[in-house]
């Protein structure tokens, strides 16, 4: 049985007295019939199908008295310490185990000078392109599947997700548990359309798909019984290496309550090495520790019961609970979770945020009035509902001194064709482009047309490493209309293609062919790909071309 459910060994674990309890059942399950014998004379009157009579005399079965004690005890222990340790009882203990300071938005999170950073694959996205990639594998796809469980991880500076291989069944582990698991899935959330399959040196052997032995959580349980395992996340350090992230959980209130990290275990799945870390100590590049489900739960504690108990049940002054889903952000090399703060009387706008360290549990709120994320997420399928796109959930950035959600939008297949940019003061305030650079810019457009900023900030310009200026020749005009809007795409002498949108610019629409410019376009960061159009950030005129066009 133990092997089977393999519960901590800890009396602080809900799962062990759980564990008891079926223990103490099936002993008297077992006893039952053990002792279930046909009498030896049938009595007048009875049936001979009759059901044989359990002979059961407590006095003379110690050992059925004390299975009977194994079943109550776990339920009386359950039932009184889940009471005991309730919020009815601890409410302001429960509110005082984070601290969530208030934060300047505008000095945490710097005017985005390009959004190329911003991680907005979706896990169903990530899933489909990982799938595609180990498609196209025949030697691997034939004996292992994908993990649907994505991880969100910095990875040398920029946002990645990863995913383990697995074994597809049963018989495919007995074929290849020799062997082990050959790799993983790297996909780039930022360009939604790479995923890479990372083939390791030495293969896995422990795993979620694992059977006997060979299973994860099993490894983990013979080396901690007595460790109460939270989240158990798959990553890679910095090298590529993979390792499983564990969470070690701990009442914080009396015996059952309030469950929250209080260290960490990083095991090798190749080996089968681990090593155990107070949550302070915890390595810089380990990503996942928390889960933003839990860094939700803590805050909704702080924000319902710091008045407490009965406040958040009747009265509800002052209570603030998180929005119902949580999105990603990267700042420096952390991953931090974000979700929006409500009160609890609304549900369809915001009164700030609150973003979480996923591997600290450091917290940080910040005021920004306005919609909550899926009123923003409507907004932006509204804006192109011919076409009948979804949008995934959005990030947060600050573009222009401004909260702003940045989300993609898909089509029935799940592929990305559109990005939306939507203000959070004014949810109607929406910009949608087909890069993320181009929605950027309709959307500065939006906010000084809607009178919210004056000009564009030097900020908001690209950094020189990123900025190209160069003389060109015009030599062909054409002119496409994009999500609405017209585009100028202009072909040089030389055979380049570069393009300008009407709302960016007015001035295009009196450029000629002949006209001699000097632009100044976005370049492309070492290691990504020339693109086929070059978006232009400003011109010039240096000549024009008279000739009646």
């Amino acid at each position: 049985m133990f092997y089977v459910s393999l519960p901590a060994l800890n009396l602080q674990s809900d799962a062990f007295w759980i564990y008891l309890l079926f223990c103490g059942l099936f002993f008297i399950f077992v006893y039952s019939i053990l002792t279930s014998v046909p009498q030896k004379k049938q009595q007048k009157g009875t049936s001979k199908n009759a059901k044989p009579k359990i002979n059961i005399n407590l006095k003379k079965n110690p050992a059925l008295i004390t299975a009977i004690c194994i079943t109550l005890v776990p339920i009386l222990v359950l039932a009184i310490g889940s009471f005991a340790s309730s919020t009815l009882f601890h409410a302001k203990a429960y509110s005082n185990i984070i601290t969530v300071p208030e934060a300047d938005f505008s000095a945490d999170m710097p005017e985005t000078q390009m959004v190329k950073n911003i991680a907005l694959m979706d896990t169903d996205t990530a899933i489909k392109m990982g799938n595609r990639t180990l498609g196209a594998l025949s030697d691997v796809v034939s004996q292992y599947e994908i993990s649907e469980n994505y991880r969100q991880i910095n990875f040398n500076g920029a946002p990645q997700k990863v995913s383990t291989l697995e074994y597809a069944d049963f018989f495919k582990w007995l074929a290849n548990k020799d062997s082990g698991i050959p790799g993983y899935v790297m996909v780039d959330p930022v360009n939604v359309t790479e995923a890479k399959y990372i083939k390791l040196a030495k293969n896995i052997k422990y795993s979620d798909s694992g059977f006997f032995a060979d299973d994860l959580t099993r490894k983990l349980r013979f080396s901690y019984p007595t460790k109460i395992f939270g989240n158990c996340s798959f990553e890679i350090d910095d090298q590529g290496n993979p390792y499983y992230i564990v969470a070690c959980m701990k009442p914080k209130i009396a015996m059952l309550g309030a469950y929250d990290v209080n260290e960490v275990i990083i095991f090798n799945p190749v080996d089968g090495s681990s090593d155990i870390y107070a949550l302070s100590d915890t390595p810089s590049w380990v990503d996942n520790v928390f889960t933003g489900t839990l860094a939700s739960e803590k805050y909704d504690w702080f924000g319902t019961l710091k008045n407490g108990y009965w406040n958040s049940v009747i009265g509800n002054k002052d209570c603030k609970v998180t929005t119902d889903d949580f999105g990603y952000i990267v700042i420096e090399d952390d991953v931090w979770f974000f979700t929006g703060v409500t009160s609890v009387t609304s549900d369809e706008s915001n009164i700030g945020f609150i973003i979480s360290n996923a591997r600290t549990g450091e917290y940080k709120f910040y005021s920004v009035n306005g919609a909550e994320e899926y009123s923003a997420m409507y907004s932006a399928e509204g804006q192109v509902q011919e076409k009948g796109y979804v949008a995934s959930f959005p990030s947060l950035i600050n573009v222009s001194g401004k909260a702003t959600y940045i989300m993609v939008l898909k089509d029935n297949a799940g592929l990305v064709k559109l990005y939306a940019l939507v203000n959070v003061e004014n949810y109607a305030i929406v910009a949608t482009g087909t890069t993320q650079t181009e929605a950027k810019e309709k959307y500065v457009e939006l906010l000084k047309q809607n009178g919210i900023i004056d000009e564009i900030p030097e900020s908001e310009e690209p950094p020189a490493e990123n900025t190209k200026e160069i003389d060109i020749e015009i030599a062909k005009i054409q002119v496409y209309t994009v999500n609405g809007e017209s585009v100028f795409y202009f072909t040089t002498t030389d055979g380049q293609i570069y393009k300008q949108g009407i709302a960016t610019d007015e001035r295009v629409i009196i450029i000629k062919e002949g006209d001699k410019l000097r632009v100044k376009y976005d370049d492309v960061a070492e290691g990504e790909d020339t693109p086929l159009v070059k978006q232009i950030r400003s011109f010039t005129f240096i000549t024009e071309n008279t000739t009646d066009q």
